[in-house]
């Protein structure tokens, strides 16, 4: 059965974008460094091959069959081009649905529908969840499954931060030490 699984990069501090993060400045100030632990993009579009285990990690996480991400981190990644590693995307959207600008985007009105329509898009492969307001949703939801966190070793003091209120037993599965990141991967109790 699909699982649905948090894909972030976070700072040790709890951020997974810096402060005055927006459309033009998706990562926030210093929040780049999130995502160092990716290496260079290997082609006009980001597609990434980072070194060693986190190779490994990254690879993982793109056998995904479908992602659902927040509509807030959707816009500010202008859309990641209407294509993530070619698989149907869900936004979860307030309001009047947009026009989707691909046949992979997918607008929907509610964080319960996206994951249900993305698991049945995904088949056997886990479904990829990207924003912090939709994990906070999905957590209080009982939707989300698993949780892989790529922690940087950095304090960005500010920003947006991963986790509000919410509550949750996790357990620890694996933790990868890899250079400039450590890769932890929970189960939702």
């Amino acid at each position: 059965m699909s699982k649905a699984i948090l894909y972030m990069s976070m700072s040790l501090d709890g951020y997974i974008a810096g402060p005055d993060d927006g459309p033009d400045n998706g990562l926030g100030t210093g929040g780049l460094r999130l995502h160092e632990w990716l290496g260079e993009p290997v082609s006009d579009y980001p597609h990434f091959d980072p070194p060693g285990i986190s190779g490994q990690v990254l690879a993982e996480a793109m056998a995904t069959g479908a992602v659902v991400v927040g509509r807030k981190t959707f816009d500010y990644a202008g859309h990641w081009g209407g294509d993530h590693h070619g698989v149907p995307i869900f936004v979860p959207t307030r309001g009047p649905l947009p026009e989707p600008q691909s046949g992979w985007v997918h607008y929907v009105h509610e964080p319960a529908t996206a994951i249900r329509e993305a698991k049945a898009a995904a088949g056997n492969r886990d479904v990829m969840v990207h924003g912090a307001g939709l994990a906070q949703s999905l957590l209080r939801e009982g939707l989300l499954d698993e949780l892989e966190i790529h922690l940087i070793p950095v304090l960005l003091g500010g920003g947006r931060r991963l986790f509000g209120a919410e509550r949750a037993e996790l357990e620890l599965t694996r933790v990868i030490d890899a250079p400039g990141v450590t890769h932890m991967h929970y189960r939702v109790a």
